[in-house]
């Protein structure tokens, strides 16, 4: 199976779905990566906030950090391979990316926007919209 790892800028917390001011595109990301996760597919994720170690040792996204900057962050490895930068996969890509069913992630995205519709508190005691 091929491995993925998503490489992320700091966020107030490993989701970065903190405070009243959730992002859709981290909802979907979260929400596609549970899914993922329980088809037996593990993503690894890291946020330059809470691992910047994994910043440091991958060689590959120590270069691309270095040459630039943390504004071009997300990274997409895939088998040790830069496969996608300053975005995050969309649903399509993810389980092209991964060798996955097509159909696997397709509601996903409208179940996501349903739950940003909702004003939400961020569920996890943020204040200040941060953890």
């Amino acid at each position: 199976m091929k491995k993925m790892k998503i490489f992320e800028p700091a966020m107030c917390c490993s989701t970065g779905l903190c405070g009243v001011g959730v992002d859709p595109e981290l909802l979907r990301i979260s929400t596609v990566l549970d899914t993922l996760k329980k088809q037996g597919v593990n993503v690894e994720r890291f946020n330059l906030s809470s691992a910047p170690g994994e910043f440091i040792t991958n060689q590959v996204v120590n270069a691309y950090i270095n040459a630039k900057g943390p504004e071009g962050l997300p990274a997409i490895m895939v088998d040790s391979e830069l496969v996608i930068t300053g975005r995050y996969p969309t649903n399509e890509e993810f389980t092209k990316l991964l060798g996955l069913p097509d159909n696997l992630l397709k509601k996903q995205t409208e179940s996501a926007r349903v739950k940003v519709t909702k004003k939400t508190s961020g569920g996890c005691n943020c204040e200040g919209g941060c953890c």
